[in-house]
């Protein structure tokens, strides 16, 4: 049984300006007093193409952590865009939100996040280069893709034998394949669209359907675990 639950992270200041901070208001339940701190982190994916452009925007320790409910305001600075490719400032991407115990990751919330230029320009011909104070981001915060991780939380203490270890390499494998998922899923996503619009023009009515799913008031809270798969992410982010 986890001992610490995640119940809420709201998303501050979205959409927001490329270089403002990126704020998480972050809700969690503690079960009992823990041994240890809990260590937060924030990564920026670069490129869809390789890893090495991933940027690791904050790491924190949050600590002691008391039973009950605990609330606190993660902020990390916006990624250096000099480090991020040309072609992949613009579109859509993923940041990931991440929490360890004794580190040992127990839970990863994926976001989208769609960055657009203020100025109008042909996508052929992308302004070169990109002026980013015209650069403005959208984090699709009522859609979170939420993997939790069992872990020992005993960190060896015989007290809690239910729990069944499980060693940093294992969930830094789950996140490598989920990163590239995640991307999947967009790729997927944009093959359908362009499927459905070859469909219209055939028939000579391409119809632009500007209604929206209701959203609540709350959409930049958690409401469900959706599974979050970043490799499938990824993959879908390659396709835009």
């Amino acid at each position: 049984m986890a001992l610490v639950n995640v119940t809420d992270v709201v998303v501050l200041d979205n959409p927001s300006a490329f270089t403002n901070p990126f704020q998480f208001e972050i809700t969690f339940e503690c079960l009992q007093e823990l041994q240890d701190d809990l260590e937060w982190k924030i990564v920026y994916v670069g490129s869809a193409e390789s890893q090495e452009y991933d940027q690791v925007l904050e790491e924190v320790v949050v600590g002691p952590v008391l039973y009950g409910v605990n609330k606190f305001v993660l902020t990390s600075a916006a990624p250096n865009h000099l480090a991020i490719p040309d072609g992949d400032i613009l579109g859509v991407t993923v940041i990931l939100l991440s929490c360890s115990y004794m580190d040992n990751k127990f839970i990863q919330i994926g976001y989208y996040v769609n960055s657009e230029y203020s100025e109008e320009y042909d996508p052929e011909n992308p302004p070169n280069p990109i002026d980013i104070s015209k650069v403005f981001r959208n984090i699709l915060a009522d859609e979170p893709r939420v993997t939790r991780f069992p872990i020992d939380w005993s960190g060896g203490n015989s007290s809690f034998p239910d729990a069944p270890p499980v060693q940093s390499e294992t969930a830094e494998a789950a996140d490598a394949e989920n990163e590239v998922d995640m991307v999947n899923d967009l790729e997927g996503e944009d093959e359908e669209e362009e499927e459905e619009e070859e469909e219209e023009g055939e028939e000579g009515d391409i119809e632009v359907d500007i209604e929206q799913e209701e959203r609540d008031e709350n959409n930049n809270k958690i409401s469900n675990e959706d599974s979050m798969d970043v490799e499938q992410m990824n993959k879908d982010i390659s396709a835009f």
